[in-house]
């Protein structure tokens, strides 16, 4: 008789929905020697439906008691559970793998003090340490902070990238910007970021090197940014206006699959100003469409990024503003980072990432 892997898949959004989309999908075209259920929400039902033919919808908010009731009763009589995030089911019983792919809530001075942090993530994230039979993570400097912040021992952590899939690659650049500003409205080159706006995404120093480029010169470029966050947007806007860079600065909460591509192939470049990363998927997504990239020289970004992009100071405004005007000044450091960028998104892709998962429930199967 098959072994069955149960996968909670009911958070579908941001980084966390994004790794459990793929490793849905990845499984869904895999031959496996264990059966595959899925438990969702409601309102992803039809999406997952779409990966996964076992579906038990467990309804209940997130973060809640009756998660902690709801989950380990859909997946009685599972012989493994992956839980893609800290919110660990604590009385399940029977082996499980937990995903934890960084410790941002509890290592960065944005949030160390705030209250959710203090009483529910920091607590979870060590009850999920211990509960885990095993811990998948996204890569090896969030497992070293595993390591140093939650006491696991090495051995008990898996790393496993993330990867990017064909759904980013180079198209025409032309007919990708006027995708875009068909659908955004812009009119001339521009510069982008993806991702949300929260503190240790670092849009702020962003925004300051933009402001001090357009100062110095008559830079032709606007600045793109895609992504959204009810608590921290205005002030970022409020932050593009004292700077001088309001009609020059798009806030773009969301676009579609398809016209993303087109955004990342048609920017003459991406920044990721982060202080902190688990991995950093808009440094690959934008390698792979054939886009120069510029990182912060912070957490994960190096590990993802390679020789394949250029770095600067998170905490230096002057240090980014001085790496972009490089690239947009260069042609041949743009053909560079092109190649390179292509060369490392070949190396990083969401099937090995899968087939990795895979060997990791193999082995933890195969202990019965």
């Amino acid at each position: 008789m098959k072994k069955s892997v149960t996968i909670d898949a009911r958070w579908l959004l941001g980084g966390i929905g994004t790794y459990t989309r793929h490793l849905l999908a990845g499984l869904s075209k895999l031959r496996n020697s264990f059966d595959i259920l899925a438990i969702t929400r409601e309102q992803h039902a039809e999406s997952v439906s779409n990966w996964c033919e076992n579906i038990k919808i467990v309804d209940v908010p997130i973060y809640t008691i009756k998660e902690q009731l709801a989950v380990p009763w859909a997946a009685k009589g599972t012989d493994l559970l992956h839980v893609p995030h800290y919110n660990v089911p604590v009385f399940h019983r029977g082996p499980l793998i937990v995903s934890i792919l960084d410790l941002i809530h509890v290592t960065d001075p944005a949030y160390q003090g705030r209250f959710n942090s203090r009483m529910y993530a920091k607590p979870m994230l060590n009850l999920a340490a211990r509960k885990a039979d095993h811990i998948i993570t996204i890569s090896d400097f969030s497992k070293a902070q595993i390591v140093e912040h939650l006491g696991v021992p090495p051995e008990k952590i898996t790393t496993i990238h993330c990867g990017v899939n064909g759904q980013f690659h180079c198209i025409d650049r032309d007919e990708a910007f006027a995708a875009v500003s068909e659908q955004l409205q812009l009119r001339g080159p521009y510069i982008l970021y993806v991702g949300n706006l929260k503190p240790h995404k670092n849009v702020s120093v962003l925004l300051k090197a933009f402001a001090s480029l357009r100062k110095r010169n008559a830079l032709p470029h606007s600045l793109l940014i895609i992504g959204d966050d009810k608590h921290w947007k205005r002030s970022l806007m409020e932050e593009a206006q004292r700077l001088a860079i309001a009609d020059a600065t798009y806030f773009v909460p969301h676009v579609s699959n398809p016209l993303l591509s087109n955004v990342y192939a048609a920017a003459d470049l991406l920044v990721m100003p982060s202080r902190i990363e688990g991995f950093g998927l808009p440094v690959l997504e934008a390698m792979a469409s054939g886009t120069p990239v510029i990182c912060s020289r912070a957490a994960s970004l190096p590990e993802v990024a390679a020789d394949a992009a250029l770095y600067f100071d998170p905490a230096s405004h002057e240090e980014l503003a001085c790496e972009i005007e490089r690239v947009l000044a260069s042609g041949p450091l743009q053909r560079s980072l092109r190649k390179n960028g292509l060369e490392r998104a070949k190396q990083l892709t969401w099937q090995s990432s899968v087939q990795k998962h895979v060997d990791l429930y193999h082995r933890l199967l195969d202990k019965d």
